[in-house]
């Protein structure tokens, strides 16, 4: 069975936000900010996962743009964590790069999907 690259690594994505709230609610005992982030963070699987059983191309187009709307949104709470001093620059790195990797793929899959939709 084929993989799927933007499954897994969205799942995985996921777990670390997961991972990221628990320790800034524990540690960092921040609780706002955490919370954006874990929605927004793990909405981005959910819905690539909701894309599978779209029920049309433009139904998955769809999904797969609010995906990557989510992702962005994401993309900005881990900005505002790091530039807050909430996470420092080698968790800010990591999560970032693996993000960065979700948007470009979900760029691309995008594109494809429109591109065969006409």
């Amino acid at each position: 069975m084929k993989k799927n690259i933007i499954k897994e690594k969205s799942f995985g994505f996921a777990l670390r936000i997961v991972k990221l709230y628990k320790f800034l609610c524990n540690e960092q005992r921040e609780f706002v900010l955490s919370k954006q982030l874990l929605r927004s963070g793990t909405a981005i699987g959910a819905l690539i996962r909701e894309s599978e059983h779209g029920e049309s191309k433009p139904d998955f187009i769809h999904k797969m743009a609010i995906a990557q709307k989510e992702a962005n949104e994401s993309e900005y709470w881990i900005e505002l964590l790091y530039q807050s001093k909430y996470i420092n620059e080698k968790s800010y790195d990591s999560i970032n790069s693996d993000l960065t990797e979700i948007l470009k793929l979900l760029s691309s899959i995008i594109l494809t999907a429109k591109g065969h939709a006409k």
